[in-house]
């Protein structure tokens, strides 16, 4: 795909995300649409933001499940970018409004103190540049009409990222084994689902190390400081103004989010 084309879609997501006005499949409209492609896009739609000021805090994994990766028929993750206008701590509610179709992943959030860069980084390795885990919630969002989107069109509309609620506890990844931590998710006080962190990757330690080296490859490092998203441990979850949902890591603690 041209330049031309990548700056048109990127600046038409763009257009979307600012104004909450959905936009057709690019795959619809562009059948032949790489995964590079995508990431282009996507690279041009971050790029207007940090335009208007934003600064990249953060990375995120998103198709980490099998269940996932078989319903967008693809055998791998990938990843977007969280910015600084993202970020929520727990308490703050979120305005449903302010997003186009909001559905809620709860996961566990890395905090890294050390750089990663790959490829050959292990499991090992980013257990020791982690500082801390953190349970959280990604609300997903996408720009693409109705969510009916291929794996392109969630690359190139930035993986869908939305807003995230880091929750109040913290704890080093050597305190907790990531991949036996248990996760219920409650929605309204119902329960909507259990999992361990073993549904992401075998361990969502193993999803960190796969986006340290994916990035490496293309010369793009993990940095200290920055705030990295695991994969969600739990269903997508349309949430509505008035909806509240908790979710719990067994080792770790708990945190909230509530809908306004």
């Amino acid at each position: 795909m041209d330049q031309s084309k990548i700056n048109h879609y990127g600046d038409e997501l763009y257009t979307a995300l600012k104004t909450l006005t959905p936009v057709a499949p690019l795959t619809d409209r562009e059948p032949d649409i790489t995964i590079e492609d995508a990431y282009n896009i996507q690279l041009r739609m971050i790029q207007r933001q940090l335009d208007d000021g934003h600064s990249v805090v953060g990375k995120k994994i998103g198709v980490t499940s099998k269940v996932v990766m078989d319903i967008l028929k693809v055998n791998q993750p990938d990843f977007g970018q969280l910015l600084s206008n993202m970020v929520y701590n727990e308490g703050e509610p979120i305005v449903a409004s302010s997003m186009i179709a909001p559905k809620a992943e709860a996961e566990v959030a890395f905090i890294l103190k050390n750089d990663l860069m790959g490829p050959g980084v292990t499991a090992a390795d980013v257990l020791r540049a982690t500082d801390c885990v953190v349970p959280c919630f990604e609300i997903v969002d996408s720009r693409i009409k109705d969510w009916k989107i291929k794996i392109q069109d969630t690359v190139a509309d930035n993986a869908s990222c939305g807003v995230l609620v880091l929750g109040g506890v913290r704890k080093s990844p050597r305190q907790l084994d990531l991949a036996l931590a248990g996760m219920v998710l409650s929605k309204n006080g119902d329960i909507i689902s259990t999992s361990t962190g073993a549904a992401v990757q075998g361990s969502p330690v193993n999803a960190i190390a796969w986006l340290a080296n994916t990035l490496g490859r293309l010369g793009i490092g993990l940095k200290a400081g920055e705030i990295i998203l695991s994969g969600s441990q739990s269903p997508l979850v349309p949430v509505v103004a008035g909806d509240s949902l908790i979710c719990n890591v067994g080792g770790l603690g708990g945190t909230s989010v509530r809908f306004i």
